[in-house]
């Protein structure tokens, strides 16, 4: 050693330095890399993403090549250290010199080329796989030694190395990769992904049409009372029922009736016999499923039945869409912006489709209902004038009708 010339020495230590960053940095950019973006790349045929994956397979090999690496680069360069300092300064300076060789390598072996890594995993895993590969295969009886060595000390821990974890994101840790998406999924598509995920955990209950705004064709009214319920209807389906919507048996598509009736031919004969079976939903079906039920049976239209069997309301294909993707209109009737910038609300409006319309955060585990949740909050019924705040909306009751509120008027956030 003391025959070799010291341009020499140093230039090893710098080359120990070098191989020391480059494992350091391997490592972190390997462990840092997106496991779903990877699969992505493996999937395309990426070369560097496919040996990233086999390295990655078996992460105790790749950590032992790593460190046999780092610690062989680090102790040599030890003593190269030691060697170099006792030709420059004699036994006092290698303290010294050891000291500088830790501050250097903790720089520009470690804290530097980890960053520089983590920032650009990609970029240097799938470059430094192409060494790593080779390396794994050279060098695998060693790494062979070291891993049954501790793979042995681990499951005398109690521990088993080769145990997957379970990478599968749950539906939360998916609605957060959404959410921090960004640029990368403009805000309309995120948005619908997130309505997709909520699906599973809202109800046939909270799109439902209530009950007492459902309208039905009652076939013990007069004839002309029935077509002038069908000249004027806004919907293309109707529910037909007996004295009331609990005893339904059909459902009228008008465009089977419009030609008898323009032809005068129209009887409620005629009208029973173009009824379609109607399709009954449980309040408490989730509506991914009744998405499901829909498309199976090619349905449009269903009543939401009780536990009782008892009608609770009605739902369409359309209100279904319309909770994933939004409102199909630029409006809405039941939710007005006044000039002063309050709004004037429908009470019998579903919370959720408030939520959706204004950006809100009112609670829809209780009531389904503004109105719900005002009486409930109230725990009385309100006269009109009452002036409230619910949660941190200040709100007043500008309408009744019998015994609901009609009509709420919310004011600015201040």
């Amino acid at each position: 050693m003391n025959d070799i010339p010291l341009s020499i020495l140093v230039a090893f230590l710098v080359l120990l330095l070098i191989v020391s960053a480059f494992f350091s940095s391997s490592e972190t950019a390997l462990m840092s890399l997106n496991r779903y973006r990877l699969l992505h790349k493996v999937k395309a045929g990426h070369a560097g993403a496919l040996r990233a994956q086999n390295l990655l397979r078996r992460p105790d090999r790749l950590i032992g090549l790593i460190l046999l690496g780092n610690i062989f680069a680090n102790n040599y360069a030890a003593s190269l250290t030691t060697v170099i300092a006792l030709r420059l300064l004699g036994e006092d300076g290698i303290v010294l010199a050891l000291g500088l060789l830790t501050l250097i390598t903790l720089i520009f072996s470690e804290v530097a080329p980890k960053t520089i890594a983590a920032l650009h995993p990609e970029r240097l895993a799938f470059n430094a796989s192409c060494l790593l590969v080779p390396l794994l295969k050279v060098f695998y009886p060693i790494i062979w030694v070291v891993n049954v060595m501790s793979n042995l000390l681990l499951r005398l821990a109690g521990i088993n190395p080769h145990n997957e974890t379970c990478s599968a994101l749950s539906k939360e840790e998916l609605r957060t990769v959404v959410a921090e998406a960004g640029a990368m999924i403009p805000d309309r598509y995120q948005n619908m992904l997130l309505s997709v995920l909520d699906l599973e955990s809202a109800t046939v209950e909270d799109i439902m049409i209530p009950r007492n705004e459902i309208a039905g064709i009652d076939l013990d009214d007069p004839l002309e009372e029935i077509l002038e319920q069908i000249r004027n209807s806004r919907h293309t389906r109707i529910p037909v029922y007996r004295k009331s919507i609990d005893k339904v048996f059909g459902l009228l598509h008008l465009r089977k009736v419009l030609i008898q009736i323009s032809h005068g031919q129209f009887t409620k004969e005629l009208l029973a016999k173009c009824l379609d079976k109607i399709y009954f939903i449980p309040e408490n079906m989730p509506l991914h499923q009744l998405l499901l039920n829909f498309r199976r049976e090619k349905l449009r239209f269903g009543l939401v039945i009780d536990e009782y069997g008892d009608v609770q309301g009605l739902v369409t294909l359309e209100d279904l869409l319309q909770e994933i993707v939004g409102e199909f209109t630029t409006g809405s009737l039941d939710v007005r912006r006044q000039k002063d910038g309050s709004y004037l609300v429908d009470a019998g409006i579903n919370l959720r489709e408030l939520n959706r319309i204004t950006g809100w955060a009112l609670p829809t585990e209780g009531p389904r209902t503004l109105n719900g949740l005002i009486i409930e909050y109230l725990e009385t019924i309100p006269e009109p004038g009452i002036s409230l705040k619910l949660l941190d909306h200040r709100l007043e009751i500008t309408a009744m009708e019998s015994n609901a509120i009609k009509e709420v008027r919310f004011y600015p956030q201040v």
